[in-house]
């Protein structure tokens, strides 16, 4: 017997502030969220710019990853009306504490804590069990690490679980926040944009920022979302993942491991042709291999459609979110779908031949949107689509 899969609660902080209304003032008005960053010295690196919450050196110790995700949960927990102590899965999506890390090896003593901090904190498996136990939650408890896609694959199990009766509440979580190990990384890479701007499927775009991001969302079978008077905010009714390894760190040129896991959550979903898709939110990071890539994605998974479904990248303006990506744009998602707005490519200047869709560039969009797909793509060829519905 398969159970349908609805969403009850959500929390969410981005660098926009907390919760709903802070994703319309900024990622729904298509205003991005860049600035210098003063949490690490940008000297080395060759741009200061991120989408981070707060300036200063403490922003990432105010910002403590654990502390957001306990107080996005409790925020989720609150709005699905479920008590602390219930019985619930817990699925993370993250890398791990890099603070903690980074406090540890510029200690002036090399000791096994730092700042009074244990090391072993900064295990992406510590994160989920202190969510759950801060949430006082009974249940099991996983903890993803497949980098861009994790929080989405996070979802995408809960959906498995609660579709197959193997538990009837999920809380699905990610986060990430700017730090400079990983913006070092990045920077190396020579993918952050220079001037500061992202523009995914623009001509000229020339990279991706980060930013800070943390989500919670409670998803339930429907029947216990009903036996307890719960309000429906969405369903899931489809979900895909494939790999298509074609590259450690670049897409399939074709994005074919992002059309079989989007052909997947609309077959899931009983619409294999995408009939009924009103809105798209990309992966969409503005990098010159992504965005051709995604868009022939799209077009291989809808090839009679792709060109009459509005696309957007929401990273214009929250910036990348790495393994918070798939959560807090599935909460970005459902907010399109539930306040009938859709949210634009900001900093969009000339179309890309390669880049031939409709990319809601850079205003909001008024559209009646029933159903929408949103899709990630990590290294290593890993791909996630979550088809969601309006109630």
């Amino acid at each position: 017997m398969s159970h349908d899969v609805t969403v009850t609660g959500f929390g969410v902080r981005t660098a926009f502030g907390t919760g709903a209304e802070a994703l319309r003032r900024g990622v729904f008005a298509g205003v991005p969220a860049f600035a210098p960053t003063t949490r690490f010295d940008t000297g080395p690196y060759r741009t200061p710019m991120a989408a981070a919450a707060s300036d200063g050196p403490d922003a990432v110790e105010d910002w403590a990853l654990r502390h957001a995700l306990a107080e996005c949960g409790a925020e989720a927990l609150d709005m699905a009306g479920l008590h602390p102590g219930a019985r619930a899965a817990v699925l993370l999506g993250v890398a791990g504490d890099h603070t903690t890390v980074t406090r540890y090896w510029r200690s002036s003593d090399g000791a096994p804590a730092a700042n009074g901090v244990p090391v072993s904190d900064a295990v992406p498996a510590r994160l989920a069990e202190s969510l759950a136990d801060g949430l006082r939650l009974s249940g099991p408890r996983l903890t993803f690490t497949n980098a861009c896609v994790a929080s989405a694959a996070a979802i995408l199990h809960a959906c498995r679980l609660i579709s197959s009766g193997r538990t009837d509440v999920a809380v699905c979580a990610g986060g990430y926040l700017v730090e400079e190990e990983t913006f070092g990384k990045f920077d190396s890479g020579r993918a952050l944009s220079r001037d500061g701007t992202v523009r995914p499927f623009s001509a000229d775009r020339s990279g991706l920022l980060l930013g800070d991001g943390v989500a919670v969302v409670v998803l339930e079978s429907a029947e216990h979302a009903r036996r307890r008077g719960a309000r429906p905010l969405a369903s899931v009714v489809g979900w895909g993942a494939a790999t298509d390894a074609h590259h450690i760190a670049q897409p399939h040129p074709d994005g074919a491991g992002l059309a079989r896991a989007a052909r997947q959550a609309a077959r899931r979903a009983g619409d294999p042709y995408g009939a009924a898709l009103d809105y798209i939110n990309a992966h969409g990071t503005g990098t010159r291999y992504n965005d051709g890539a995604e868009t022939r994605g799209l077009r291989a998974a809808f090839p009679d459609r792709a060109e009459s479904i509005p696309v957007s990248s929401t990273k214009s303006t929250t910036g990348h979110l790495l393994e918070a990506a798939g959560v807090v744009e599935f909460v970005i998602t459902l907010l399109a779908l539930t306040d009938g707005v859709l949210p634009p490519t900001a900093g969009f200047t000339s179309p890309d031949p390669e880049c031939d869709l409709d990319y809601v560039p850079n205003r909001p969009r008024q559209a009646e949107v029933r159903r929408a797909l949103t899709v990630n793509a990590a290294f290593g060829g890993a791909n996630t689509a979550l088809v969601l519905e309006r109630p």
